[in-house]
């Protein structure tokens, strides 16, 4: 076993392990705790893990897979390649950043994100600013807050994250399944989701290697 821990997110003290295929070929997660709060790890024997589109994958399912655990978890995200030196290196920071994190869960309690993509189907002429607008008074009706994303493209029309109550999901889909149906003929609704609140918590987390 490896001394080194690579870090997913940080949820309320709990003590749990999940079957996963984790960063650097990880198939095991569990939680390190300490006080009130505890990290999603798995080991691994780099401090320095490479950014490939299989590992990134990796992140972004082990996090989903904390979100869905036990009917609903809540959890603050990490970012890529947060890999601590070994456990007591990750409880020195979980104690110091214990009031940040626990401000953090107590606000994205019962919340996750989702993510909603309009794509122009080639060749179609559509008004832009008119969809947006129609399409984000039915998103921002279902949803608790939006984030504006980089539109990279100019057939993207829109690219948003938007976060959703659990028990207001159904409320969200029908939001989705509504514009599909009004603007299905020319352009792409690309929605992802659940996941972790990423565009929504704003956390700088000193591996201390």
């Amino acid at each position: 076993m490896s001394d080194h821990l690579y870090a997913y997110g940080v949820v309320e003290d709990a003590d749990f392990e999940l079957d996963i295929d984790g960063v650097a070929g990880a198939t095991q997660a569990y939680t390190v705790s300490h006080g009130p709060l505890a990290a999603v790890v798995t080991d691994i024997d780099t401090l320095d893990p490479e950014l490939t589109d299989e590992n990134a994958r990796a992140h972004d399912d082990v996090l989903q897979d904390v979100l869905l655990d036990a009917g609903g978890r809540t959890v603050v995200p990490m970012q890529f390649g947060s890999v601590f030196k070994n456990a007591r290196t990750l409880k020195n920071v979980l104690r110091g950043g214990r009031r940040a994190f626990t401000k953090s869960l107590r606000e994205i309690e019962g919340l996750a994100e989702f993510g909603v993509k309009l794509v122009v189907d080639e060749d179609a002429t559509v008004d832009a600013d008119e969809i947006r607008e129609a399409a984000g008074e039915r998103f921002a009706a279902a949803s608790v807050q939006e984030e504006e994303n980089d539109r990279f493209s100019d057939r993207l029309v829109m690219n948003r994250s938007y976060l959703v109550d659990r028990d207001e999901r159904a409320a969200f889909d029908e939001a989705v399944d509504a514009v599909t149906d009004d603007y299905g003929d020319v352009l792409t609704v690309q929605y992802t989701g659940p996941w972790p609140p990423y565009n929504f918590v704003d956390i700088e987390i000193g591996t201390q290697q």
